[in-house]
């Protein structure tokens, strides 16, 4: 998947995609110019949930989400050996980042993430927090929504580490 110069690509995992179905918002992820988001099929097939899956098709049909595989070499060689530590979503999301530069949307912690720092380092990997941050900094929404969407993040088990987004502009 290419990307301009100015847009980079961003491969996403299923957490990042469910809390965006939570706050009704998958459709933002293709509105932020910054980024151009990857879906690697092992991710699509964890979506299990009809009405989830259905919500992805969508977005990928209108262009919004971009499908990618896992098939050059190093990437494949890399997923295989991932797949002895976590499951074969995150295993295709780190193995293409780390093998194409691309930057990673995660909100896993613990092992995951560890080993995503060890491969990309910390400044390639975004949370959903981050997503929404870029969102209101290119004006596609507004702080006091993205402060809605955090609330009902929380409801929905996702909490994120300060009271406003205001605080973290």
């Amino acid at each position: 998947m290419q990307a301009s110069a100015l847009t980079k690509v961003v491969i996403t995992d299923t957490n990042v995609l469910i809390n965006f179905m939570h706050i009704g918002q998958v459709a933002l992820l293709g509105e932020l110019p910054a980024y151009k988001v990857g879906l690697p099929t092992e991710v699509l097939h964890e979506l299990t949930d009809i009405r989830q899956r259905a919500c992805i098709d969508a977005a990928i049909e209108a262009d919004k989400i971009h499908l990618v595989v896992v098939e050059a070499i190093d990437a494949v060689a890399l997923f295989g050996d991932l797949r002895d530590l976590m499951g074969r979503g995150e295993a295709a999301c780190l193995a293409l980042a780390a093998t194409s530069g691309c930057y990673l949307a995660s909100d896993e912690k613990k092992r995951f993430r560890s080993k995503a720092i060890e491969l990309i380092g910390e400044e390639r990997i975004l949370r959903t927090e981050d997503l929404l941050l870029e969102a209101i900094r290119c004006d596609r929404i507004t702080v006091a929504q993205a402060d809605e969407y955090k609330a009902i993040l929380v409801r929905n088990r996702y909490a994120m580490p300060f009271a406003s987004f205001a605080e973290r502009l």
